[in-house]
This record gives C-alpha cells, sequence and structure tokens, in this order.
C-alpha cells in the first residue's frame, strides 16, 4: 500500500493545511496508536494535536474492555475529547454527537491546534468530516416502526430497507433493529432513499487529511477472533457485571453493543462462554466488512498498511506534516526533526 500521499491527501477542500486528521479504518487496524505516533510528530514539528473519538460505544462510561478504550495511563499526555460521556443508559445518536464533536474541533483549532478525528463509526466519522445534514424526526413515525420491530422482527425491517435502499441496508445489516427503524423513518419522512440524502460528491467540513488503516482479510479475521477472546480473558463478563447495576439492560443502544450482548447473555446464563465469544467473533467480523466498505468510499485518503512497520511511520509523518502548525518558526522547525520509530 502507498506509504506517501499526493498533495491531495494534505490539503484541503480549499488548499488550505489539513486542521483535522482523521484515522480510520476496521476495527482491530490500531487507530488509536496511529492517532498517538501523528499527535506526537505533530509536538516535535512545535504544534500540539488533540483526539476527539469517533467510536460510537466508547462514548459511554464504563465500557472499557469491549471497545478497546485506551487507559488513561497509556494516551501518552495526548488530550482525549467525548470519551466516558454518556450513562449505559443514554441512547447514543449521530445527530447528537456531531455537535459536540464539531465544537471540541473548533476549540482545538481556535487554540492553535490540530483535531485528530479517530473511530470505526462510519457514520460518526462522516458526520464530522462532511458536510451533513440529519432530516427531521417524527415520534409517530418511529413509534410504529419500533413496534414493527418489536412483532415482526429485524429481518422484515431489513428486507424492505433492502428493496427501497439497497446501499444503506448493506451498510447497517441485518441485526441492528434501531438503525434500520430511523432509516426507514427518513424514507418515511423525505420520500428518498437514506443513501439520497448524502451528497453527490462529498464536501468537506474543515479542511482534512484521511488516513485509512487496512489489513488484508485474512490477517485481519485473525487479529479480529484474537481480540474477542483476549476481552473474555481481561474479564468483559466481570465488567458488564458492574454495568448491570447501573442500567445496562435498559440501554437501548449500549446493551446490544457487539461483545456486550453476548457478554451480559454469559452473565445470565442464557449462553455459554464458548457459545458467547464464537457469537461475538462471527459479529465482529461482519462489522468489520461494513466498516471496510464504508470508508472506502472516502476520497482522496491514504491507504496505510496497518501490519507494515514502515508504512505507519512514513504515515505518521505524512499525516503530522500535513497539519496546519501555528508559527514558521514551528515549520522550520520541522525540518530538523528525526522522527522516531513507532513502538
Amino acid at each position: 500500500m502507498a506509504a506517501t500521499p499526493p498533495a491531495a491527501h494534505t490539503e484541503g477542500a480549499d488548499g488550505g493545511e489539513a486542521t483535522v486528521i482523521a484515522v480510520v479504518g476496521a476495527t482491530g487496524t490500531g487507530k488509536s496508536e496511529l492517532s498517538l505516533a501523528i499527535a506526537e510528530r505533530i509536538a516535535a514539528r512545535g504544534g500540539f494535536a488533540e483526539v476527539v473519538n469517533a467510536d460510537a460505544m466508547q462514548l459511554y462510561r464504563g465500557m472499557d474492555i469491549g471497545t478497546a478504550k485506551l487507559p488513561q495511563g497509556d494516551r501518552r499526555g495526548v488530550p482525549h475529547h467525548l470519551l466516558d460521556v454518556l450513562d449505559v443508559t443514554d441512547e447514543a445518536s449521530v445527530a447528537a454527537y456531531q455537535p459536540a464533536a464539531r465544537a471540541a474541533i473548533d476549540d482545538i483549532v481556535g487554540r492553535g491546534g490540530t483535531a485528530i478525528l479517530v473511530g470505526g463509526s462510519g457514520l460518526y466519522v462522516s458526520s464530522v468530516l462532511f458536510d451533513f445534514r440529519f432530516p427531521a424526526r417524527d415520534d409517530a413515525v418511529r413509534a410504529r416502526l419500533e413496534a414493527e420491530l418489536e412483532s415482526g422482527g429485524v429481518r422484515a425491517l431489513y428486507d424492505r430497507l433492502k428493496a427501497i435502499d439497497p446501499q444503506a441496508a448493506a451498510s447497517i445489516g441485518q441485526f441492528n433493529g434501531r438503525r434500520l427503524v430511523r432509516a426507514l423513518e427518513v424514507v418515511e419522512l423525505t420520500g428518498e432513499p437514506v443513501s439520497g440524502t448524502l451528497p453527490d460528491e462529498p464536501v468537506l467540513w474543515r479542511p482534512a487529511a484521511i488516513v485509512r488503516l487496512g489489513v488484508l482479510r485474512e490477517r485481519l479475521v485473525e487479529r479480529l477472533d484474537a481480540r474477542v477472546e483476549r476481552m473474555w480473558s481481561a474479564g468483559l463478563v466481570d465488567e458488564v457485571a458492574g454495568l448491570v447495576p447501573l442500567g445496562l439492560r435498559e440501554g437501548v443502544t449500549a446493551s446490544r453493543a457487539i461483545g456486550y450482548a453476548q457478554a451480559l447473555a454469559q452473565h445470565d446464563g442464557t449462553m455459554t462462554e464458548a457459545d458467547a465469544i464464537a457469537e461475538a467473533q462471527s459479529l465482529t467480523r461482519r462489522y468489520a466488512r461494513r466498516q471496510v466498505s464504508w470508508f472506502k468510499r472516502y476520497p482522496n485518503a491514504l491507504d496505510v498498511d496497518a501490519l507494515d512497520p514502515a508504512a505507519l511511520e512514513a504515515a505518521a509523518t505524512a499525516a503530522a506534516a500535513a497539519a496546519a502548525t501555528t508559527t514558521a518558526a514551528a515549520a522550520v522547525a520541522a525540518t530538523a526533526t528525526t522522527p522516531t520509530a513507532l513502538d
């Protein structure tokens, strides 16, 4: 994969330097590690960078093991925004996330820094990077669709959406009833497919550089399966047990998160550990396929082999160079900086 980006990767839509660097890719590809390497290289050039989370499940307090959330001590002093901002009883929504993420980015850029947007929740990332507006909601339409979900099951809603908007159905998948309800609500209110609410050509909200991490499918499957096993070994079921008194069962979004739903079933005795792990692995693989398909559509992204240390090194250096520097002195100092290897 390419290690050095052409000019298009380092400039925004208006030709300016990037004030936002997005690090995207499927789960398990090392996005957090690369974001820290980029932040360190920006600091070496005389600037500063802060991370803005774009993983929907990392918004939740207490959901740490199953989301692979970086512990405070592993963040190398780089400030992180929009981690641990929701209770497990709260419903996460991209419509609420977008203004919060953009406010965090405005604050970082306003202080002369670079925002590094990091995460694998495709819709959340896109809502921040691109000119992205959300259709109105209708409580009555939603309530009716939720009743249909309860009575007819998720497959019936998936088949209906697939007939109307195959692209949206493929992105959401067959198991996310909440998002299927929302997609069908949008279709009913607007008379257009969900995919039709997006611009034909993505328009950046701010000048941005996008780094897209990838791993060959066979290797990614191995990594994802091992990752799920490590989560169980690290105590995911115990973490879930601690979240139950906080209302995890009542959480519309949190209780359905991959890994957490299966660990909860094991905790309740309705699923064996082996079956819980196997189901979480299967769902994680499916989710990763959807992530790859989503991020593949991003124009002018720098593709990086997540398992190639030299490519990661070059990507971190290139992304740091793309960031807007606050002073001419910082730009001069950058020419003498020798990047260190990724840990």
